[in-house]
């Protein structure tokens, strides 16, 4: 099963999956998938894996799946398909652009990790990368999910505890749906 996490921006994606991922580190029931990104490895974000566009033209494919977005080139590797195979639950950090062909792909569950707009608000400003206005257009940007799809909602509107533990059990719930 292939865990796709999506969520809009300020909603703790990447602090609650870290949190899962330590949750999980000697779990062998869960793989977290590293995204390949044409984006240097110390810009900050997400540990991923850094590539130029050649290295990704290259690789293209051997990826699982792969978009692009905000001028840059993302990807899941390939070996996602084995451990999927194997009946591991594989989760990575999706756009809900590519959803509908991870669908068409894969046994798909879509973790949609969310929050208030005030609180997504409240962490985006204290980011502190962008302007007052960058932030509100970040806000309103919200695209929509495809219909049809295996969609599980977590609220991130409590501490990064609450949070985690929400997407634990959210995970463990998706590991016993892939043994059915």
């Amino acid at each position: 099963m292939l865990i796709a996490v999506v969520g809009p921006s300020g909603a703790g994606k990447d602090t609650l999956m870290d949190r899962a991922r330590a949750a999980f580190a000697d779990d062998p029931r869960y793989v977290f998938a590293r995204r390949v990104i044409t984006r240097p490895a110390d810009a900050g974000g997400e540990a991923h894996e850094a590539v130029s566009e050649a290295e990704f033209d290259a690789r293209l494919p051997g990826f699982a799946l792969h978009w692009s977005a905000h001028g840059l080139r993302y990807a899941i590797p390939g070996s996602i398909k084995t451990a999927i195979a194997a009946g591991r639950v594989v989760i990575a950090n999706l756009s809900r652009g590519v959803l509908a062909e991870a669908a068409a792909r894969y046994r798909l569950r879509v973790l949609l990790i969310t929050a208030p707009v005030a609180v997504r608000a409240a962490r985006l400003a204290a980011r502190g990368r962008e302007e007052a206005a960058d932030v509100a257009a970040r806000l309103a940007r919200e695209a929509p999910l495809p219909e049809g799809l295996d969609v599980v909602t977590v609220m991130n509107d409590a501490t990064p505890e609450e949070g985690a533990a929400r997407v634990v059990d959210a995970l463990n719930r998706a590991a016993e749906d892939a043994r059915r």
